[in-house]
């Protein structure tokens, strides 16, 4: 269940606001000064946190640019202020988006419930770029290869056949599917796989505890060791 923080010192906008989302599956903190909204945050993580910007203690724009270096979360302004001005100074101190008071329940929900979206999003994409078997963790984004957590230099061909052995493990590729996966290509010299299977051993696997060979039919990268 997603956790969201209510900041607002009008504690029934913030009410409205709570039971709004918690009608929509959220669960909501209500807290009604900045003070209170930097702890909050400090004591627990938030998916997003609705963040009005007249307050007493400590300003929205104030609270923001505090509570960013402990969280990553989006932050959205409700607030009454519209001049351009103020919304520039809010993007400027980490907030990701505002809606005015008065505002309308559906589209409050909207706006949170996409934020919410791109952040999952992110999220997976993130771990999808990761492979971690045993020892070997690969950064499909960055193409870097770790081994017991030191940086191993692969060319692009090296790493991107590790990522395809990786991607399948478990799994027995003949030499004609790796090397239509890798070099995409239906003409070429099928013995570069074995050429660079022994490239990626001497560096990562020279036990061979990693990249199988299965005679007769291919290679396979284990999952477990």
């Amino acid at each position: 269940m997603n956790r969201i923080l209510v900041v607002d010192d009008e504690n029934d906008i913030a009410e409205l606001i709570k039971d709004i989302l918690e009608n929509e599956g959220y669960k909501v903190r209500i807290e009604n000064n900045g003070a209170s909204c930097i702890d909050a945050v400090k004591e627990e993580p938030f998916d997003l946190i609705l963040l009005d910007v007249m307050m007493p203690d400590y300003s929205g724009t104030e609270v923001c640019a505090k509570i960013r270096s402990y969280t990553a979360c989006p932050i959205i302004f409700v607030t009454a202020k519209t001049q351009l001005v103020d919304k520039l100074i809010g993007f400027e101190v980490g907030a990701d988006d505002y809606i005015t008071k008065p505002f309308i329940n559906e589209e409050l929900v909207a706006r949170v419930k996409a934020h919410i979206r791109r952040e999952e999003r992110i999220e997976k994409n993130k771990n999808n770029n990761f492979i971690t078997i045993g020892e070997i963790k690969i950064n499909k984004e960055s193409f870097e290869v770790y081994k017991n957590d030191t940086l191993i230099t692969l060319s692009t061909k090296e790493f991107e056949l590790l990522a395809y052995l990786m991607e399948n493990a478990g799994i027995v590729l003949s030499k004609e599917q790796i090397y239509q996966s890798v070099w995409k290509n239906n003409y070429g010299d099928i013995g570069t796989v074995a050429v660079n299977i022994k490239s990626l051993r001497n560096k990562l696997d020279k036990e061979e505890k990693y990249i199988k060979t299965i005679w007769g039919m291919g290679y396979k990268f284990v999952k477990v060791v």
